[in-house]
């Protein structure tokens, strides 16, 4: 992390030094978003047991609360960005898997929120009004905990579990000089640790597949 950190900021020097290009652009967005298999393992609440299992998580996008995201970007020059995003994913685990290892609920549903600084780099009006970019950024996790044990310990709340990045690759097609629509796929990896009651924990590595649709206003 420490080693990614450093890379980021060396390769932003240089283009800080230069004249400042003073665009800022808000996004929002919304769309599809899934969460492929991957393992869950820690100690049980209670029994301090070990518990390892591969759960095919579920991600529901427009179950409520629905799948969102939203950004800022300042164009520090025509084709080169740098902003904050805020992605609100989510994953459920399904009652069989879940149930298998003794509990009620195992979800990040308010929900797997990913919070990152980005590099974002476009190519202005490439095809006529339709701008391709892409973009890039690290950060942390800061899940929605929603875990209980059969035995009855529950963890519900926030929790900043581990780093994060995303990998972003879209178009943007312009309404005006202030106003775009937006279609984009986007990565997200988190590696999570969480605590869980009564000296239970759980940790697991969450992948996010998404497409999304926005809109974005320039000033």
């Amino acid at each position: 992390m420490r080693k990614t950190l450093s890379f980021l900021a060396a390769f932003a020097i240089p283009f800080l030094s230069q004249p400042a290009f003073a665009e800022m652009e808000l996004s929002i967005y919304g769309g599809t978003q899934s969460a492929p298999h991957s393992r869950v393992s820690g100690k049980y609440p209670g029994t301090g047991a070990n518990y390892d299992a591969l759960i095919g998580w579920e991600g529901k996008s427009t179950a409520p609360p629905p799948y969102y995201g939203a950004r800022a970007t300042w164009w520090h020059r025509p084709d080169l960005g740098f902003g904050v995003e805020l992605t609100h994913a989510k994953v459920y685990a399904p009652v069989a898997e879940r149930s298998a290892l003794g509990f009620t609920r195992m979800e990040f549903t308010d929900g797997h929120n990913i919070l990152t600084f980005n590099v974002t780099k476009r190519w202005n009006d490439r095809f006529g009004n339709f701008t391709p970019y892409t973009g890039a950024g690290i950060g942390v996790a800061i899940p929605h905990v929603d875990v209980t044990s059969a035995n009855g310990h529950r963890s519900y709340g926030y929790q900043v579990t581990g780093p994060a990045m995303r990998l972003t690759a879209g178009a943007k097609y312009d309404l005006s000089d202030s106003w775009a629509l937006f279609g984009e796929y986007q990565f997200t990896y988190s590696s999570n640790k969480a605590a869980l009651p009564a000296g239970g924990s759980l940790s697991t590595d969450i992948i996010t597949n998404a497409i999304n649709f926005g809109i974005s206003y320039s000033f």
